[in-house]
């Protein structure tokens, strides 16, 4: 998870070449695809460690009127609001040859 943080994905959007993003499979759709399933790993991912951390801070009372605001999770909350989104760090990770993928209509 520690390069998902340290990630060099762009905070926000940017125009890629479809000739150099669909180049390892030929086929637009399959690479849209094939990102696509990454980013929900990524986002997952993220989300799960985010969750771990904000529990830590939890404090439960029997009052719903009751609104604590801890400083520490504020911030926490606010690193992961700037993190890249998890599509833009699955399309560096695609451009850089970074995922792995097969095609199994073509496995016997």
């Amino acid at each position: 998870m520690n390069d998902l943080k340290n990630s060099k994905a762009a905070a926000s959007t940017v125009t890629v070449n479809r000739d150099k993003f669909d180049a390892p499979t030929g086929n637009i759709y399959e690479a849209i695809s094939i990102t696509a399933k990454r980013a929900i790993q990524i986002n997952a991912e993220i989300k799960k460690e985010l969750l771990e951390k904000l529990e830590e801070f939890a404090t439960y009372s029997d009052s719903l009127e009751e609104v604590f605001e801890n400083k520490e999770q504020i911030e926490v909350s606010k690193f992961y609001e700037k993190l890249p989104k998890a599509h833009a760090m699955a399309v560096l990770e695609w451009l850089e040859g970074k995922i792995y993928y097969r095609d199994t209509s073509k496995e016997i």
